[in-house]
């Protein structure tokens, strides 16, 4: 329901009249973080037992997105040709409808009780800099481990449109986002370990580490088993730019 104070709690309920154009807002303010991170999803559940469905809207400034299972093995020299995990199939995973385990039962207003339900979450609003979190911090009852598993991710030109709730609204270049930052975790243990960054600035991209700072190279950056991706919306070329 909330983290360090600030509720997440549901801004609109269904049939609010939510637009694109609306800001996203903690706790009932808009700041230039918000602005800038802000984004907006949809989380639609539906009881299994009377069908019943219910919707909210809840700001986000990042997504958490799970390395999906079959990927977290690591691969050994006998597999190095097996499939390989990328972004898509990550933001997928977030994305896709989910059946709702015991452990998460869904209050079903019409059925009075907790039932069995699905969950699935849609994106109603993208920020101008979306924030990617893969979920490599691996918690259970019995163990901490560090999912290693490489992710490959788009440099350019990724496209979230098919994760929009109306993406029939979008224009044809509104929903591509260009990497800027990427941010690593060095070692192997949940508790410990080293983080550097990867940002381009002028063309250019540079490795920060603790006071130093080198020129990298882009098949460097692609090379990096991410932790934190940043990407920032393309910006769609004007009629004159065009001409």
């Amino acid at each position: 329901g909330g983290f360090n104070g600030i509720s997440r709690s549901v801004i609109l309920q269904e049939n609010s009249g939510l637009s694109a154009s609306n800001k996203c807002c903690i706790n009932g303010a808009s700041t230039v973080v918000t602005a800038i991170f802000g984004g907006i999803l949809q989380n639609e559940v539906n009881c299994l037992i009377c069908g019943t469905e219910s919707r909210k809207f809840d700001p986000f400034l990042d997504l958490s997105l799970d390395i999906p299972s079959q990927f977290r093995n690591k691969r050994t020299k006998n597999q190095e040709n097996g499939p390989m995990c990328t972004l898509r199939d990550c933001l997928r995973s977030f994305t896709d409808l989910e059946e709702l385990d015991e452990t998460e039962l869904y209050m079903c207003h019409k059925c009075k009780k907790k039932q069995k339900s699905t969950k699935k979450f849609w994106i109603q609003k993208l920020p101008k800099v979306l924030c990617l979190h893969l979920k490599r911090f691996h918690w259970t009852a019995y163990l901490r481990n560090k999912v290693d598993t490489y992710v490959e991710f788009p440099l350019r030109g990724l496209d979230m449109k098919c994760y929009l709730l109306e993406p029939e609204n979008s224009g044809p270049e509104s929903c591509l986002y260009d990497l800027a930052a990427v941010v690593v975790h060095h070692g192997s243990g949940v508790g410990s370990g080293h983080y550097t960054a990867y940002a381009t600035h002028d063309g250019r991209w540079f490795h920060f580490n603790d006071s130093t700072v080198t020129l990298t190279d882009e098949e460097t950056v692609v090379k990096a088993k991410a932790y934190i991706l940043f990407y920032v919306e393309r910006q769609a070329k004007s009629g004159s730019d065009k001409l």
